[in-house]
């Protein structure tokens, strides 16, 4: 059983580009307004509108910390937390913004007990 989270944008072009170049996300359809794209079974779509959804977090979860690390190079400029430990959590995490503002976490669960496959 699979999701899709959709969001809209007023810069697909650009916002998709963003996810394929900085984090490797692949495109699984395109559709007239819409893309929809993958990572690692992580399905989320971006529709063209008249206004852009910028709320909610979007988090891409790595496998270790070197995923977290290079993930973190990877998002270059965009990043606004780099990489750091959040005991609260237990996860090693970063934060970015892609270009209209959404925020991306990308981290790893540091307790090896816990699974989300």
């Amino acid at each position: 059983m699979t999701g899709i989270v959709f969001h809209a944008t007023e810069r697909r072009d650009a916002v998709v580009e963003f996810y394929r170049e900085r984090l490797n996300a692949t495109v699984r359809l395109e559709q007239p307004d819409c893309t929809i794209l993958e990572f690692d079974g992580f399905l989320f779509g971006f529709c063209e509108r008249d206004a852009a959804d910028d709320c909610g977090i979007l988090t891409f979860v790595y496998p270790d910390r070197d995923g977290v690390d290079a993930a973190s190079e990877r998002l270059g400029d965009a990043v606004v937390t780099e990489p750091r430990e959040n005991e609260t959590y237990d996860i090693y995490q970063c934060f970015a913004e892609d270009p209209e503002g959404r925020t991306v976490e990308c981290q790893v669960f540091l307790d090896e007990g816990v699974d989300i496959e």
